[in-house]
């Protein structure tokens, strides 16, 4: 048991009043210093919980199987819709036999080696605390070698995770070592992360037209004569409802387009095994990777064109990873293993058994519709439709994501992001990126007008995209998973050969309609890079006025404030209230306080540091929200506030608020769980601090934020200015991330400012 200090000198009382009375004012003033450091020291470390926090979430039971529920609703909408098209994109004429039977093999082979093996039991596992796509593998490259510059305003929240030396295999740290060291190297993965972003979205421009118009087309077969315009009026009718719907969120869209993935899935699984059965269970020999070889080697120069085609059936393998943050990998296994794989298998062996004794010889051109059981078309036709729409989804979605992480890394400017659910927390909506897709895939679908046209110039991003991440998994295997070289090298050159094999083919679809999204991938990427390009240049310019308190001002022996030499050595005024300085970086002078102090040379009674730190949660409890220190300056504290994406930080009352925060603050100097409180009043140090907030705050409340304008520096050459022009252009018409704060007008101050870049 703790003595308190009145139990210890409980035997002078009497003897000594006055000296007991010392003692008692000597030992509260120790206990209040002990007290406020313990509290201080509480706060602090929760900024250090921020590093440790894990985004990544783990599902298991019911939510595990409602998760891949939801996951089927979502992800496999693209990948699912291909045999609608795989068949009638790889055969100009009707196949032979052994043709029909290779093509099957591959498709098989190509679903169990390149999705199965490659994406859900490798790829899946590279993630970036729970987020999927290149870009996360450029961010976790990043977290474990010293390859980027990061945002100083997000750099306490990252946690590098960087191997010693000797816990590294001498390969990868060999690697490891070139790509820090390399300036070619570290662009390259720049390049390579951002690109692989850029193709995703260019895909999710073409990836609703080619399932919509896919679906829409197979009314041709119950109604021959229905016109083109028809056709592509309703698709673009369909289009912008799906779009319409989105602001719903991923977990109700997911929950309603889920049963209708399901039953198309199974419908396929029924047709597959009724082909299969009554027409030519003979192509079953197609699971043998002979038929594969024997198709490639028999149809030279046309069957290595083909695979443009047959690389169809795995188009949407990249949302499949690019959507793993509004998921997860468990949830994504179990939904792709139990029914999807299975699903799709069936389904074109079904197809190739029914167009293997086609008497029509059209079956090919329509292979979907063509071969459903009898009855069942109108029937195939409505579920093929809408799954045709569900298979938009996954692109969508995996736009958000994607965007969400580049907007993170300070690759786009702040766009409104809005969180559709409290529980899972990667699930996210963005409105602009939302209509901007709606207006690009209904363009695309008037112009491209069927998917036969669409088809050249579907599927070369995607193949795109898995080679760069067989890349980038492959350095993750060797820096950060430190696996045997060798390994590594066997698993790249197997997976590296798939996708050039498949890539080569894809290309000869450039000049038929495949340069269209490689164009608008590549002014994505120049978006993204020019972007980056100008917050770097503007780091560097703010990071000129970023130094601690103590080289801006010095405190006199009465308490005022002066400017030191470095800034003229003036005075500094103290006028009523309290200031609130809206700050980018929690640890430094913010730059509008300093440029405040330069242009008046006063300050409040009351002033504080305010920074936000969002963190990756719906919500931060109140008692771990708010995180308080002094700073050398009399009456000047540091608050950040560490809140969740739900949280409602910056209000009208904000003022209030904080004033509460920093009492308690205070106040907690003198006051612990043991109940002291009841045993000591406040010193007369603390009592003054209080009376100093209340005064303040009945004065007034001010917040100031910097207004930052930006000009390029003389001497700049051409190309350098061009960019920066063009970034300061972007900056100036994009949103700013205090955009949707409540403050009151007639409290806003803003101070002005310009920087050079």
């Amino acid at each position: 048991m703790v003595e308190s200090p009145s139990q210890h000198l409980q035997f002078g009382d009497e003897r000594h009043p006055s000296k007991v009375g010392d003692a008692v004012q000597r030992a509260e003033s120790s206990l209040e210093k002990q007290l406020s450091h313990d509290v201080e020291h509480a706060y602090v470390s929760n900024l250090d919980e921020d590093l440790n926090r894990k985004k990544k979430q783990e599902y298991r039971g019911w939510v595990l199987l409602w998760l891949a529920y939801q996951s089927t609703g979502v992800i496999y909408g693209d990948i699912g819709t291909s045999p609608l098209y795989v068949y009638s994109s790889t055969f100009t004429s009707q196949p032979t036999y052994d043709d029909l039977v290779g093509a099957l093999s591959i498709i098989i082979w190509t679903l169990t080696l390149m999705v199965t093996v490659k994406y859900i039991f490798i790829v899946l596992r590279a993630d970036d605390d729970g987020e999927g796509g290149t870009f996360a593998l450029y961010s976790l490259l990043a977290r474990y070698a010293n390859i980027v510059r990061r945002d100083p305003n997000i750099a306490g929240t990252v946690k590098m995770d960087r191997y010693l030396t000797n816990e590294m295999k001498p390969a990868g740290k060999s690697v490891r070592s070139f790509i820090e060291h390399s300036r070619i190297a570290r662009t390259a993965l720049k390049v390579i992360g951002v690109l692989g972003v850029s193709l995703v979205m260019a895909d999710g421009v073409l990836t609703p037209a080619q399932s919509v118009l896919g679906a829409i087309q197979g009314i041709s077969v119950v109604h021959p004569g229905i016109s083109s315009g028809t056709i592509i009026g309703s698709s673009c009718a369909i289009l912008v409802v799906l779009f319409a719907v989105q602001p719903l969120g991923i977990h109700k869209v997911a929950s309603a387009w889920g049963p209708i993935v399901i039953i198309w899935l199974l419908f396929n699984l029924c047709s597959g095994i009724y082909n299969l059965v009554k027409f030519d269970h003979t192509v079953l020999k197609a699971f043998s990777p002979f038929f594969a070889g024997a198709y490639l080697a028999r149809n030279k120069e046309q069957g290595w064109r083909s695979l443009g085609g047959l690389l169809l059936a795995f188009t949407g393998v990249e949302a499949l990873f690019a959507d793993l943050g509004a998921f997860s990998r468990r949830a994504i296994q179990l939904s792709w293993l139990c029914l999807v794989y299975p699903c799709l298998l069936l389904a074109y062996i079904g197809q190739a058994a029914y167009i293997s004794q086609d008497v029509t010889m059209v079956a090919y051109t329509n292979p979907f519709f063509n071969t459903v059981p009898p009855n069942t078309i109108y029937f195939a036709l409505i579920i093929a439709i809408l799954a045709a729409i569900v298979a938009s989804q996954a692109m969508i979605t995996s736009s958000f994501q994607l965007l969400s992480q580049v907007m993170r890394m300070s690759y786009f400017p702040h766009i409104k992001t809005v969180h559709t659910s409290k529980r899972f927390h990667g699930q996210v909506y963005m409105p602009l990126a939302n209509w901007l897709l709606m207006i690009g895939t209904v363009v695309v679908t008037a112009v491209y007008s069927n998917t036969t046209r669409l088809g050249n110039a579907y599927g070369v991003c995607v193949i795109f995209v898995t080679f760069m991440t067989t890349c980038m998994v492959s350095l993750v295997a060797l820096i950060i998973w430190r696996i045997n070289v060798l390994i590594v090298l066997f698993v790249f050159l197997v997976f590296a050969s798939l996708d050039g094999v498949y890539l080569s083919s894809a290309l000869t679809k450039v000049p038929q309609g495949a340069w269209f999204t490689l164009l608008l991938a590549a002014i994505l990427s120049s978006v993204f890079i020019l972007w980056r390009f100008g917050k770097e240049r503007q780091w560097s310019a703010e990071g000129e006025d970023r130094f601690q308190p103590s080289h801006l001002v010095i405190t006199k022996e009465n308490g005022d404030l002066q400017m030191t030499a470095a800034f003229g050595g003036g005075p500094v005024s103290k006028v009523q209230g309290v200031g609130i300085f809206f700050d980018k970086v929690g640890d430094m002078v913010p730059i509008v306080f300093s440029q405040f102090l330069r242009k008046f040379s006063a300050r409040q009674e009351v002033i504080v540091f305010f920074h936000m730190r969002p963190l990756s949660v719906p919500s931060i409890p109140q008692s771990e929200r708010y995180v308080i220190q002094r700073t050398s300056i009399q009456n000047c504290y540091r608050l950040t506030v560490r809140h969740g994406y739900a949280d409602d930080v910056v209000t009208p009352d904000l003022g209030r608020a904080i004033v509460d925060k920093l009492k308690w603050f205070v106040a907690s100097d003198t006051t612990s769980s043991t109940g002291l409180s009841s045993l000591f009043t406040h010193s007369l140090e603390i009592q003054a601090e209080l009376d100093a907030l209340n005064r303040a705050y009945e004065a007034q409340t001010v917040y100031i934020m910097g207004k930052e304008q930006m000009k390029i520096r003389r001497g700049s050459n051409f190309v350098r200015r061009t960019l920066l022009e063009a970034f300061l252009w972007m900056r100036e018409n994009s949103r700013t991330k205090l955009a949707d704060t409540q403050i009151p007008t007639d409290s806003l101050v803003e101070v002005g400012f310009v920087k050079e870049i």
